[in-house]
Formats: structure tokens, C-alpha cells, sequence
């Protein structure tokens, strides 16, 4: 066992990033445990998950933006979704369902805001 005396004003031990992520790595290994591998170098096991999270936060706010290739398709190929016919009008409490023509419907509850609705709207009816 290695007991380290700290001295001076400073109380807390200071680990470097490498020390760190070689603590880190070592607990990523098939079969490892934690516990033992934090009571190995001489702390506690909660501060080895923190260090996990934050490698793993951190990674993930390094990979940045993710691009996906997207293809804009001519207005004259977009189909809109109709509603059926035959299917009957829901009779909800606080649902107002409005008919824009050619059997297009949109269904909005109570809680709709009402200028992205009225935004919505003014796009459909110039379809």
C-alpha cells in the first residue's frame, strides 16, 4: 500500500490529465471493476465515474456539428399527406381540426401557439 503524505496548504492531491485518462482506460478494460481499481491508486470510486463522465462528455462535444447530406427535391415532386375520406372526424374536448380544401386537415389542440399556427396555415393555403 502507498500513503502519501501531502504537505503545505494544499490538501487535495492533483492528478494530471494523463494520470487521469490511464485511470480512465484501465476501468474500460472487459472485466474490470471499479471499485478496486480506484481503491488501487488510493481514491474514491464516485470521483473515478465523474472522470469517466467528463472524458465522455468531452469527447462528444469535440466531435462538433454532425453534416448529413441532404437532397432538396423540385416543389412539384413533394407529395402532402391527405387525409382519407372515410376515416371520421375525432370529437376531442379543446381540438380544432380545420379543413384547408382538397382533404387536407390539420388538428391542433388548445395548446397550439397560435403564431406558428397562423404560419403553417399561411404556407398550406398557398399550396
Amino acid at each position: 500500500m502507498r500513503v502519501e503524505v501531502l504537505g503545505g496548504v494544499e490538501r487535495r492531491r492533483r492528478w494530471s490529465r494523463d494520470d487521469k485518462m490511464r485511470i480512465i482506460e484501465e476501468t474500460l478494460a472487459p472485466g474490470a471493476v471499479v471499485t478496486e481499481i480506484a481503491r488501487r491508486h488510493g481514491i474514491a470510486t464516485s470521483l473515478v465515474f465523474t472522470w469517466r463522465r467528463r472524458a465522455r462528455l468531452a469527447t462528444v462535444a469535440s466531435a462538433g456539428p454532425r453534416l448529413v447530406p441532404v437532397q432538396v427535391a423540385a416543389a412539384e415532386s413533394v407529395r402532402s399527406i391527405q387525409a382519407p375520406a372515410a376515416i371520421p372526424a375525432r370529437k376531442h374536448r379543446g381540438v380544432i381540426e380545420i379543413e384547408l380544401g382538397d382533404g387536407k386537415r390539420a388538428s391542433v389542440d388548445e395548446n397550439v401557439d397560435a403564431d406558428a399556427l397562423g404560419r403553417v396555415l399561411d404556407v398550406l393555403s398557398r399550396r
